[in-house]
């Protein structure tokens, strides 16, 4: 019974050291049809009878000691996740976070990592079709792994993790039970440290054909209405599935554990019930449809054990060769109620302010802002992930209507006119520095991507990195971060439906920066208004939405070309970020937008770089002339906020300007686009930037590529 507790208790499954705060956020939104934390997953109408599920988690842990399974069974469980629900997964995404490529183990977990990813997606047919990846020096012996799964379903097929109905069934349906990945819940709620690598008995192991059957029968075993209600077995298994469906239902549930498929000799219970063992699902069936759900399971050649019943008395009581070996009431193990709640000391750390009044005025400027910029372009931060991505079926079920690379990824739903777009983010240097401000950043930069697509940004999942919450700076972070993500999310009208918690990202160097990362979820009317981020023809105008500042603080130039992380995090203005939004999206709608991209890493330069050359196939160049009286390396490379670089034909720029007059939208004429491929920006009379597009695509394309060949 203790080893039921340590993993019920523990922080991965209980959230004791976190929930105080998850409970402030935005949870309810007039699409969603369940509230935050009430299922698997979030789940948001999108009309016509159906809803998307969506979630990400994280399994840091795991991929840093076995990055290849780690990474690839974190794929698996949050898929598990979202094909419990009754919804069909229609799309992967993936929040990566690494050391610095010069580093020979940073290369070795980056490639291991991004073949699990790729391997189980590609296997299990599922496109990955965005994400975001960062290389810090924070997250060197701590990589983070969160992994995203979108899927459709109909409202009226929805299944839920709940137990209900005295004597129904309980099965359990997939893959044997091993002793891989017992405690793993527990191993996930510590820190890193050089003994770590013992660990990897507690790293699970992937199959993902058989995680393909599993969702076949389980989506099989909802259409035909043959279940109350359907858990994954993922942290902790049998214990966390079978504890937290009967304290969900009010209802109690009697195991016999000599009915479960084993797959070595000589297991006990408390490794039965604590085995993480992958591709596994917990089905609580309708009483007299039990053949039904063995010929289901047959089918798809899938293990199918009866070995459980629902009871009334609210007790989860487990058999083993006749004996009771645990009898708990289950609400005592489940989060928030039973398992304990805590809210830890916090801490301003010393650092914040010693950063925030850096005077980055005293700063040498460049002599070459040319150099700066393909600087810029090849820092494996703003540089192509295309080495990552391309290792990805991204078009698979042929729903991508936008492939990764862009500000977001779009998918068609099929059977209707409308689209999904999807994006996660977080610049975690904003985060670090100021960790209020850096959350509000992750969702509003999240929120303008998907924006940017043509898409109305609906809802967010979240997944939370942080260090150690026992340390006051640590949890100082964790508060802020969760308050400045809250703001945001109520005034951008994105709710959070759900997510994830990951703390004691820690290894004997030090604890990651503060990770927020933001999964966003937005909707499209109609699919073939959807917008794309690269200029489209010669003699368009260039025009920049939103205002330029000059703020370097956090920027990848201050940190790249002067070796410093220092200052403030950019300003940010939440009202006005979404009427920018309001606003982009009304002009898309109307037809005058022929392209937009945020301007993020790396500042308007690299914007404008990128819009040249990220359609492979059709590149142009770019004439732009900027007047701001403010030095060129602070104009070009800064990374203010709500800001977007948008293209117009040269017919309908009256209207833009019109349309932005009219709702105080601040808006720039920055150029043309050009036919002589080179971009060649002018500030104040000065020719500042002046190079071949040719030259900046392959620095841009080939930088991860050529780092990735030394290992």
């Amino acid at each position: 019974m203790l080893g039921v507790f340590s993993v019920m208790w523990s922080e991965h499954c209980s959230y004791k050291n976190s929930l105080v705060m998850l409970r402030t956020l935005p949870r309810e939104g007039e699409a969603l049809l369940v509230k935050a934390g009430e299922e698997n997953a979030g789940l948001v109408d999108i009309g016509d009878g159906l809803a998307v599920a969506f979630k990400i988690e994280s399994h840091n842990h795991p991929s840093a000691v076995e990055p290849y399974q780690g990474a690839a069974t974190g794929v698996g469980g949050i898929m598990r996740d979202i094909f419990a629900m009754g919804a069909r997964p229609i799309a992967a995404l993936d929040s990566l976070r690494f050391g610095p490529l010069s580093d020979n183990r940073v290369r070795y977990l980056f490639d291991g990592v991004v073949r699990g990813i790729g391997d189980y997606g590609n296997c299990l047919g599922i496109p990955t079709v965005a994400g975001d990846v960062y290389f810090e020096k924070s997250y060197r012996g701590n990589p983070l792994v969160n992994a995203m799964t979108v899927g459709i379903v109909r409202t009226d097929r929805l299944a839920h993790a709940v137990a209900r109905g005295e004597g129904n069934p309980v099965f359990v349906i997939g893959s044997s039970t091993g002793r891989d990945g017992i405690h793993g819940a527990t191993f996930a709620s510590e820190e890193i440290t050089e003994e770590s690598e013992e660990r990897r008995p507690q790293v699970q192991v992937g199959d993902p054909f058989t995680e393909k059957l599993i969702m076949e029968a389980t989506l099989e075993l909802i259409e035909n209405g043959c279940v109350v209600g359907v858990q994954d077995m993922g942290a902790a298994g049998i214990t966390s599935s079978a504890s937290e469906t009967a304290a969900k239902g009010g209802v109690g549930m009697e195991l016999d554990l000599d009915k479960v498929p084993l797959r070595e000799k000589g297991m006990i219970p408390y490794e039965i019930m604590l085995s993480e063992s992958q591709e596994r699902m917990l089905i609580i069936a309708k009483k007299g449809r039990e053949e039904d759900v063995r010929r289901i399971c047959d089918k798809w050649d899938l293990n199918c054990a009866e070995f459980g019943r629902v009871t009334s008395d609210g007790m989860l009581r487990v058999k083993w060769h006749g004996q009771v070996v645990v009898e708990i009431p289950a609400q005592s193990l489940a989060a928030g109620e039973g398992a304990p709640v805590y809210t830890r000391e916090a801490e301003k750390p010393d650092y914040i302010d010693k950063l925030r009044n850096y005077d980055f005025n005293k700063l040498p400027q460049p002599e070459d802002c040319n150099l700066v910029l393909l600087s810029l372009l090849g820092s494996p931060n703003i540089a192509s992930k295309a080495w990552v991505f391309e290792q990805y079926d991204t078009m698979v079920q042929t729903n991508t209507v936008v492939l990764p690379g862009g500000d977001a990824a779009v998918l068609r739903i099929k059977g209707t006119n409308k689209a999904l777009a999807m994006k996660t983010d977080c610049n975690s240097c904003y985060v670090y520095l100021n960790p209020r401000r850096g959350a509000q950043i992750a969702v509003a930069e999240a929120a303008r991507n998907v924006a940017c697509t043509g898409a109305k940004p609906v809802a967010i999942t979240n997944c939370l990195n942080f260090g150690n919450p026992y340390k006051p700076d640590n949890y100082w972070q964790f508060q802020e971060a969760v308050l400045g993500m809250g703001e945001a999310c109520r005034q951008l009208n994105t709710p959070v439906t759900g997510g994830n918690v990951s703390f004691y990202n820690e290894n004997p160097d030090g604890a990651i920066y503060p990770t927020p990362v933001i999964g966003m979820i937005g909707i499209m009317d109609d699919v073939h208004l959807h917008t794309t981020t690269w200029f489209k023809s010669p003699g368009d105008w260039i025009v920049l939405l939103g205002r330029n500042k000059g703020e370097v603080g956090g920027s990848e130039y201050i940190k790249m070309v002067h070796d410093l992380i220092a200052g403030d995090a950019p300003s940010l203005d939440l009202k006005f970020e979404k009427r920018l939004q309001q606003f982009l999206l009304q002009a898309i709608h109307n037809g005058w937008i022929k392209s937009a991209h945020d301007t993020a890493e790396g500042g308007l330069a690299v914007a404008l770089a990128e819009c040249c050359f990220l359609d492979h196939e059709h590149w142009v160049g770019a004439e732009i002339k900027l007047g701001e009286n403010m030095r060129s390396d602070f104009l070009l490379f800064a990374e203010d906020q709500s800001r977007i670089v948008v293209s117009v034909a040269a017919e309908d720029l009256t209207h833009l300007q019109q349309l932005a007059k009219k709702q105080e939208i601040p808006l720039l004429v920055l150029g043309k686009v050009t036919n002589n491929a080179r971009l060649r920006i002018h500030h104040r009379d000065k020719l500042v930037i002046d190079l071949p597009i040719v030259q900046m695509a392959d620095v841009y394309f080939s930088a991860i590529q050529n780092a990735m060949e030394i290992y």
